[in-house]
């Protein structure tokens, strides 16, 4: 059967669909893209914010950014294959009301569990937001031209939602308060579910599969000791619990797969994640590139927030302002890449993408931060025009790759790619910022008899504890205590900067060999 009629197969509709209403289902499905991206960034540049109305450690913040994409990335293909089931717009709308109810609990947390709980909470229903918007772009649009620009559409949404969010969230937390970034969920979500049902068309696998409960299980097992793990090995040093929560996590990973083997080999049940499809280069190569895309813009984002508010003295709407340019690249860049694969090579489009993603780090790591925030913003802007281009292309190669039937598992491994990336980039790289934060942090003496222990305690963990110890401090020494909080956190920044621009150039070399044979569209 043809990829076109597979397609069809999958929707509920049977009648042939004016394209304004698709091109309208599409619009709609940019709410929960939109409500995910912005959601996540957002709530990154409330951070300072969180940690002091709520009295945060480092680790608490780190866990506030990753709970939601931890168990996101859980569950992801759970949810994508659930989709597949009892049917992708079902799913959606489902996730999206626990999204908008959950949201709205968590703006008014009273403390840092409750807002780390919350943010799991969120991780659960917005596992099944995203799987479903780009499995029903897929069916909506078989045809590969209009589905190459429906994929550019929703890239540019998610991306330039990211670059958004900070802009918009600092808006709310300078006149509202940080709990505004989460409560904002409910309004964005009501057009999709007063409109959805009448635009948006069902679909779901003709011959599904059960759902396998041990294998979801399995998953979150394997991702949550191994972040953990990771996070403290990064923040502590080498010690025997976090390499026993790597290991556990790498076990249960192991057994993950396993399982999934056995089920594809049996008759009688179907395997949650199809390995097969990682037997395909380019299934797999597009993924990698998601991964290492989202896992150099989410780590830049993370001290970026940082040093804008922190260090530059900018208010959280000042430094979202200071995020237009990118947000408009992102979007221009997604967009101009589906006219240019007509004429170049998908796989040199995706590893260029990639080597302007490793320019962009290249200018945090060489480049003088002292100076104001000019050398930061632009090489935001070169990274954001990078990670806009890879990520169209890489996506439209995933769904390509994929049979439509199996739309939703694929768009799953997709967006699991997304989300670890994500994962990543914050515990491992904001791992590394906080520890090299941490060693490399030298008070001044005159701190010691000034400033209550706890206080000082708290500025030796985090950039956002030293900002409010240098608030209590006469001119002089709150002058030499930043001026040591910027030199520890430059530090750990140059760092970060070096590893992702070697990841970045790796990943392009892979992307031009690997998928160097895929021909240019039609």
């Amino acid at each position: 059967m043809s990829t076109a009629s597979l397609s069809a197969a999958t929707r509920t509709e049977q009648a042939p669909r004016a394209p304004w209403r698709d091109w309208l289902a599409l619009s709609l499905l940019m709410f929960p893209v939109l409500l995910v991206a912005v959601d996540n960034t957002a709530l990154t540049f409330a951070l300072p914010a969180i940690a002091r109305s709520l009295d945060a450690t480092g680790v608490q913040l780190l866990w506030i950014v990753d709970a939601y994409p931890l168990v996101l990335a859980g569950l992801l293909v759970a949810m994508g294959s659930l989709g597949d089931r009892i049917g992708r717009r079902r799913l959606l709308f489902i996730g999206s009301t626990g999204f908008a109810l959950v949201s709205a609990v968590t703006a008014f947390a009273p403390s840092a569990e409750w807002l780390i709980a919350g943010r799991a909470g969120l991780g659960f229903f917005g596992a099944m937001l995203m799987p479903s918007t780009l499995s029903l772009i897929r069916n909506i649009f078989p045809e590969p031209n209009r589905r190459r620009l429906a994929v550019a559409i929703w890239a540019a949404g998610f991306s330039g939602g990211a670059a958004l969010g900070p802009i918009f969230g600092g808006w709310l937390v300078e006149h509202l308060w940080w709990g505004a970034v989460l409560l904002v969920a409910v309004p964005i979500i009501l057009p999709l579910l007063v409109l959805g049902p009448a635009l948006i068309p069902e679909s779901r696998d003709p011959n599904p599969g059960r759902v396998d409960a041990p294998s979801i299980v399995l998953s979150l097992l394997a991702m949550g000791p191994a972040v953990y793990g990771i996070k403290i090995l990064a923040t502590d040093g080498v010690a025997l619990e976090p390499l026993a929560a790597l290991g556990i996590g790498l076990l249960m990973g192991y057994a993950f797969v396993r399982r999934q083997r056995r089920l594809a080999a049996s008759a009688s049940s179907a395997p949650l994640l199809d390995l097969s499809l990682f037997a395909n280069p380019v299934f797999s190569t597009a993924i990698t590139a998601n991964v290492l895309a989202l896992f150099s813009y989410n780590g830049f984002i993370l001290f970026l927030a940082q040093h804008l508010q922190l260090l530059e003295g900018q208010s959280p709407s000042e430094s979202g302002m200071a995020m237009i340019p990118a947000l408009v690249a992102t979007v221009v860049a997604g967009l101009l890449v589906v006219p240019l694969v007509r004429k170049v090579r998908p796989g040199f489009v995706v590893a260029g993408g990639l080597l302007l993603s490793a320019a962009g780090y290249g200018l945090v790591a060489f480049g003088d931060h002292g100076a104001g925030p000019g050398v930061l913003l632009a090489a935001l802007l070169v990274l954001c025009l990078g990670v806009g281009a890879a990520e169209t292309i890489s996506n439209d190669l995933i769904l390509g790759a994929a049979p439509a039937a199996k739309s939703g598992a694929a768009s799953a491994i997709s967006e699991t790619g997304y989300e670890v990336g994500s994962l990543l980039g914050t515990a491992i790289l904001g791992s590394i910022l906080t520890a090299s934060y941490q060693r490399n942090l030298q008070l001044p003496a005159g701190v010691a008899g000034t400033a209550p222990a706890e206080t000082a305690a708290q500025a030796g963990e985090t950039l956002a504890g030293a900002a409010e110890l240098a608030h209590t401090l006469p001119a002089p020494l709150a002058e030499a205590v930043m001026a040591a909080a910027r030199a520890a956190f430059d530090s750990g920044v140059h760092i970060t900067a070096a590893i992702a621009l070697v990841l970045m150039a790796g990943a392009a070399a892979l992307a031009a060999v690997v998928l160097r044979k895929v021909p240019t569209a039609n």
